[in-house]
């Protein structure tokens, strides 16, 4: 059997010779360098090999522990005698630690907020920078019709209109369902069962059909924006179009947000309808309202200026989502991994920005009176 490992420390003057032989496996029971060091504090150390018989990685994490502890110490560490193998294995995991990603703890409160302000300032810089491009490119489409590529839009609009039918339909019925069932478990307290229909009528048309449609195209159309744009940036093509002359907003951004910008409000129409189909459901079938009744009531809470309201934001959504996703997809790494990010940042960019739109519109129309 051959010998375990050992490392032996000897005095020298006011320093250690370390004296390393054996057999180093990792497997084996080693010498830990606080031991061997014991309580003494030289100030220069010199490593040597002497009976050394085979040995791995444990060899190599031994000597950087005293390279380690004689950086801490202020000592000299002398490890020429050892095998120029072992000696290029330890410069490596040094190398490799230096490398190592160390969080810093010296800023303070006020220096994190600062750099987190300054971030979101740039990418506010960005997106303004962005819709201004895209606004100059609408002013040439509106000049110059002819040029627009029709047919790459009109494939966009089955992409994320039709294409998105059925998961915005499942997604509104359940929210009309689960309105009416809110609703009927005050009511029913103080015998107003009909008004159910007035609440699921005012919240759909209002707030919850514009949204949840936005939600739904956030996760769906404006991933799939800013993964396509990524992975084309990925292969270069962008630049490519950049090569000759062709402005990617013009070529690739502007068909998808008019086509995104076109079917969302019929999505949020159709949304509409669905949840308040789903109020009708549980009244018909939880509240015992028979269902023209439901309508009848509906039709007198609704009008007009709710089915602007809800136009209105489903086309502003609409617009937000395509920028986001097509922003995210422009400014995404030249990788796989930065097209996954991308997608990610699109849809947060995408919902942040639904939620601050909204309120901005619940504070506008309660202004307005609408």
């Amino acid at each position: 059997m051959p010998p375990n490992a050992r490392a032996e420390a000897i005095p020298e003057g006011d320093g250690l010779v370390v004296t390393l032989g054996g057999d180093w496996r990792i497997t084996q029971p080693l010498p830990a360098w606080r031991k061997v060091r014991g309580s003494q504090q030289p100030c220069a150390v010199r490593i040597r090999a002497v009976g050394l018989e085979r040995w791995d990685s444990s060899l190599v994490r031994f000597v950087y522990e005293v390279q380690d502890w004689c950086r801490g110490a202020n000592a000299t560490c002398d490890a020429s005698a050892l095998p120029e193998t072992v000696r290029l294995l330890v410069g490596q995991l040094d190398e490799a630690q230096k490398k190592r990603l160390v969080s810093d703890h010296s800023r303070n409160l006020l220096t994190t907020v600062g750099l987190i302000a300054t971030e979101l300032l740039h990418q506010i810089r960005d997106l303004a920078s962005f819709v201004g491009e895209c606004t100059l490119s609408a002013i040439g489409l509106i000049r110059r019709p002819g040029r627009f590529r029709w047919r790459d839009c009109i494939y966009e609009m089955q992409q994320c209109g039709a294409m998105a039918v059925p998961i915005v339909s499942l997604s509104s019925f359940l929210v009309g369902l689960t309105l009416a069932y809110t609703g009927a478990i005050i009511l029913r307290q103080f015998g107003g069962d009909i008004w159910v229909a007035d609440i699921v009528g005012l919240s759909t048309l209002r707030e919850m059909g514009a949204v949840m449609t936005g939600v739904v195209l956030a996760g769906r159309t404006g991933a799939a924006f800013a993964a396509q744009l990524g992975n084309m940036k990925a292969g270069e093509e962008i630049d490519a179009l950049e090569t000759l002359g062709i402005a990617p907003v013009d070529f690739l951004v502007l068909p998808r947000l008019v086509a995104l910008t076109l079917m969302t409000p019929l999505l949020t129409m159709y949304a509409n309808c669905l949840g308040i189909f789903g109020g009708m459901v549980v009244s018909a079938s939880v509240l015992s309202i028979p269902p023209n009744a439901y309508w009848i009531e509906t039709q007198s809470i609704l009008d007009l200026s709710d089915v602007s309201v809800s136009l209105i934001k489903s086309v502003v959504f609409g617009m937000l989502i395509a920028i986001a996703g097509c922003l995210r997809g422009l400014q995404a790494e030249r990788s796989a991994a930065g097209v996954g990010r991308a997608a990610t940042s699109a849809v947060v960019t995408s919902i942040l920005l639904l939620i601050v739109a909204d309120a901005v519109f619940a504070v506008l129309f309660n202004v307005l009176g609408i």
